[in-house]
């Protein structure tokens, strides 16, 4: 996932500064539900190995857009702090994600995990879709 991630990273970063960063973003979330479904299907090797390939490529799209999609937002003055509240933000919802996600995959299996991964990523593309455009 890693290799894809830092092998991609550069790429999409470039393709953010010609396109619309809710369209990339959006586009990351589809690459995201991808790689959910093809977790979800079954554990053979070679399935894990395409899903965390996407994974990594869902990383590369999406990390770097978000951190500029926080500096773009932020006034100038406050964007260490829009930065700091980002990541406690981020910091906090991973760990809330992770433990619901060990207690689904616990008590429910793996492929429910990876389906209730795309229901919120759905809610995460609902909600990009409900936003006002924003003039360039």
């Amino acid at each position: 996932m890693n290799l894809i991630y830092a092998s991609s990273a550069y790429p999409f970063g470039k393709l953010a500064d010609k396109m619309s960063h809710a369209k990339l973003l959006a586009l990351g979330l589809i690459v995201l539900i991808g790689a959910d479904l093809v977790l979800a299907v079954n554990g053979h090797w070679s399935i894990l190995l395409m899903g965390i390939a996407l994974w990594g490529a869902h990383m590369g799209m999406t990390q770097g857009l978000l951190a500029t999609m926080v500096a773009d937002t932020a006034p100038a003055d406050l964007r260490g702090t829009a930065y700091g509240f980002f990541n406690l933000m981020s910091g906090l919802a991973m760990l809330i994600a992770s433990a619901m996600a060990g207690l689904l995959w616990d008590r429910l299996g793996s492929s429910f995990t990876f389906h209730t991964g795309v229901a919120f990523c759905l809610l995460a593309l609902a909600g990009l879709a409900l936003q006002p455009r924003r003039e360039a």
